[in-house]
């Protein structure tokens, strides 16, 4: 089933460098990139992204995490990738989110780590299923900022939004 989903690679990623590497081990699933945006994480955006983590003792980590205080590099790469199975695909290649778990030659096996504070420094998210996807693009891309018309819109002001 063609499905889209959405890989973030976060400011860890960013600050070791490692966004072309990420792109190249993500390039082996053959799937097509449908949008792409460097993105200054607001509070406000993180916390939306991780709500369903909200009742979490670790929510206001995940939150300074996404947001660069962690690593003091507040931008992400955020990405639509679509294709045949994406979702597997890209959790696969990924690799468990505890990088201590991933195989080895997934991403977050070779570049990630925990922290002594606790923190899976995992360099990268994936959305987990279906649902998720929709939900945190449509969180993260405007329908203009994606070229492929992937969920219903509507234009309003001159201007396209999610229904």
């Amino acid at each position: 089933m063609e499905e889209a989903t959405l890989v973030i690679i976060k400011p860890d990623g960013i600050k070791k460098s490692l966004t072309g590497n990420i792109l190249s081990r993500l390039s082996e699933a053959k799937l097509k990139i449908m949008g792409s945006k460097m993105v200054k994480v607001s509070n406000d955006l993180a916390e939306k992204h991780y709500e369903h983590l909200r009742d979490k003792p670790f929510f206001s980590e995940l939150i300074e995490y996404i947001t660069g205080k962690v690593h003091d590099e507040n931008r992400v790469m955020a990405l639509v990738y679509y294709g045949e199975d994406a979702i597997s695909k890209v959790r696969r290649i990924a690799g468990s989110t505890n990088p201590e778990e991933a195989d080895p030659i997934s991403i977050r096996g070779a570049y990630g780590r925990i922290l002594t504070t606790g923190i899976f420094e995992n360099v990268i998210h994936a959305s987990s299923e279906a649902a998720e996807a929709e939900r945190e693009i449509k969180l993260w891309f405007d329908p203009d900022e994606i070229v492929f018309d992937l969920y219903p819109c509507q234009i309003k002001d001159g201007r396209s939004e999610w229904k």
